[in-house]
């Protein structure tokens, strides 16, 4: 495993109580959350806790934040504290399902205030992967760190990840579309949902399944795609510039998932992700990687919250055995 660096938000999540719309909840338990936020800490549990770059308030919120990135093992050389703004708050609405919807309260926040300067370049040039997501590119100056970031990371020669993580009502009209195709212009591997790409209008194109979907990632620079499908499992392709193909055509890999009982898909990506991170940073076959990054999903659905049920490694062998 090498040294990786996540940058982005960290917020709360309000979940609430039963199966209802948030108009109708009375009561709701709080947890912390933020993709970015929930990668980081999903590579702690697997042992490799990774450096994080993100501001957070000095409100309790943001303390509370902190603690538990600090509880689970997150590095924290590059968390800074903001005297002068709120946290991100989000309201989480579940369906019987446990598919869910979010209410963002995010104006002035202060995950959208990390500036472009905050990281040295001794610090890229410490770390071998960089993984950043979609909501800081809401808003600036977050956007302008976030998009610097992962072009010095790339030129420094890391591996660099993005997750595009679809929110356009964070966003002014047609600009998460093009910010989030100048990031896929960055990045060598994303890992994204049909939702993400097709619904916000990312990718053009006839192509709604998995593979078109795949494939048409690539086409935009990446060399790698990882496009989750749910409970169904995942898809991976990769390009002959990729690492892990050791071919001279395309590799394509499926992984059907694993059969858990969910409590809450909240995060369920993001540990996706972090399984991802951690099975190709640390030199596994793709294939070997979709199956460990589905694991790693699929456990942590088990439990309320993005982060509470996130496994260990010995978690996800019992369930791969």
């Amino acid at each position: 495993m090498t040294d990786v660096l996540v940058v982005g938000e960290a917020l709360i999540d309000f979940i609430p109580e039963g199966e209802r719309s948030l108009g109708d909840t009375e009561t709701f338990h709080r947890r912390a959350g933020g993709a970015p936020a929930n990668v980081a800490v999903g590579l702690a549990r697997l042992g490799e806790p990774p450096l994080f770059r993100t501001r957070l308030s000095t409100d309790p919120f943001g303390d509370h934040l902190a603690n538990t990135l600090s509880e689970n093992g997150v590095r924290p050389d590059l968390i800074e504290r903001d005297p002068d703004a709120a946290t991100t708050l989000a309201f989480v609405s579940l369906d019987p399902d446990a598919e869910r919807s979010f209410s963002f309260h995010r104006n002035g926040t202060a995950d959208t205030r990390m500036r472009a300067d905050d990281i040295a370049d001794e610090t890229i040039a410490g770390v071998e992967w960089v993984h950043g997501g979609g909501v800081t590119l809401a808003d600036d100056p977050s956007r302008t760190a976030t998009l610097d970031l992962l072009e010095r990371a790339g030129k420094a020669g890391a591996t660099v990840s993005f997750d595009p993580n679809a929110r356009p009502e964070l966003f002014d009209e047609g600009e998460f579309v093009e910010h989030c195709r100048r990031a896929l212009g960055l990045v060598d591997v994303v890992k994204a949902t049909a939702e993400d790409l097709l619904e916000t209008g990312v990718l053009d194109g006839d192509d709604r399944d998995a593979a078109g979907l795949a494939g048409s990632i690539c086409e935009q620079g990446p060399h790698t795609a990882l496009v989750t499908r749910g409970s169904d499992g995942a898809l991976a392709r990769s390009t002959p510039e990729a690492p892990w193909n050791p071919t001279d055509t395309a590799l394509v890999v499926e992984h059907g998932g694993y059969d858990v009982e969910a409590a809450d898909t909240t995060g369920a990506g993001d540990a996706f992700t972090a399984g991802a991170i951690w099975s190709l940073a640390g030199g596994e076959p793709l294939r070997d990687a979709l199956g460990f990054a589905n694991a790693v999903a699929a456990l942590s659905t088990t439990e309320a919250g993005a982060m509470s049920a996130l496994p260990t490694r010995t978690d996800v062998e019992t369930l791969r055995d």
